[in-house]
């Protein structure tokens, strides 16, 4: 609740709505925010009430959610010509299309084996979504300078990460890619079946 309180109010209401107001203004919409998480915390109880299990609720809000919001960072990160309105576009339209496809299922038009089943489907056709509405609303809008994209998009550099490692983590047992090597390494043996 202190979470969202904090986001609305400072990075949405003070942002966006009114500004340069007194603190004692945004501490009252700050209350207000916190009545709101409540009802909303309170309705989403009541959501989660008419799923069998919970990993069901929580798969099917991972596949309306996530999943669109993750196919729009990972294209912003790794391509640098994807402008702030397609990705806008990209993550309403995909989310839309993944709370449709459950929105059908729910309804008996469309039919899957589980419910698991239709979060696969629906996290899948988001991610696709996604995907191909940015790639067709990039090329229409203007692009940002290469200096806007400076320590946001991988490979344009702009943070300088040997400056900012700390003198112990230097050392060479501490190096992220041996660790990645142990990890994978550790989960191929551990997938091994044992007689």
């Amino acid at each position: 609740m202190s979470g969202f309180n904090t986001v609305f109010t400072y990075d949405i209401w003070q942002a966006y709505i009114r500004r340069d107001r007194s603190d004692e203004y945004y501490l009252r919409i700050g209350r207000w925010a916190t009545v709101g998480a409540v009802v909303i915390g309170i309705g989403t109880a009541f959501i989660a009430a008419g799923f069998s299990n919970i990993m069901n609720y929580i798969q099917a809000l991972f596949s309306v959610f996530n999943a669109p919001l993750f196919a729009t960072f990972i294209i912003g990160m790794f391509w640098k010509r994807m402008t702030a309105l397609a990705g806008f576009w990209s993550l309403l339209l995909a989310t839309l299309v993944s709370l449709s496809l459950y929105l059908l299922y729910k309804g008996g038009v469309i039919d899957f084996n589980s419910d698991l089943e239709e979060s696969f489907w629906g996290a899948g056709l988001a991610f696709v979504t996604a995907v191909v509405v940015a790639a067709i609303i990039t090329p229409l809008t203007a692009p940002k300078r290469d200096e806007e994209l400076r320590g946001l998009v991988y490979g344009m550099g702009g943070i300088d990460l040997k400056g900012d490692v700390l003198a112990g983590d230097a050392v060479w047992y501490r190096s992220p890619v041996l660790l990645g090597v142990i990890a994978v390494a550790l989960a191929a043996l551990f997938y091994i079946p044992v007689f």
